[in-house]
């Protein structure tokens, strides 16, 4: 075995849009490779058909699933981002609670100076902590 890489699945073709925005909110986070859909192979033309991308030198895939399911994102499995400083950890916060649901608002919950939990608006979930 190689290595365990994080899997997301978006709907509606979304996969890209989630991508690009993750790329400009965070300082270390960048797309390494897209492969979409062509005419007739599978997915909706231009769609993502597989799709990489990094934040803070985790990799993760990507696609765009041409089916509908009656399942999305849960909390239950969250993206965990240990920040440097409190501003990055209140910018992520802020930028990704935009248009997404608090979980935990920011606070000092014992376990760190500073945390936060939240679904951004793709329903991916992100842990924001800043380390004692």
């Amino acid at each position: 075995m190689k290595k365990a890489t994080p899997f997301l699945m978006f709907q509606g073709g979304k996969a890209e849009e989630a991508m690009n925005y993750y790329s400009n909110i965070m300082q270390d986070a960048n797309i390494t490779s897209i492969v979409r859909y062509g005419a007739d192979e599978g997915g909706d033309e231009g769609t993502v058909m597989q799709a990489t991308f990094v934040v803070k030198e985790q990799e993760f895939m990507c696609i765009d699933s041409n089916l509908k399911h009656e399942f999305t994102f849960t909390p239950s499995f969250s993206i965990f981002i240990d920040c440097d400083t409190e501003e990055e950890v209140d910018e992520l916060y802020d930028k990704l609670l935009d248009g997404g649901q608090a979980l935990m608002p920011i606070g000092d919950y014992g376990f760190s100076k500073k945390f936060g939990w939240i679904n951004d608006k793709f329903g991916v979930s992100w842990q924001l902590n800043l380390p004692l």
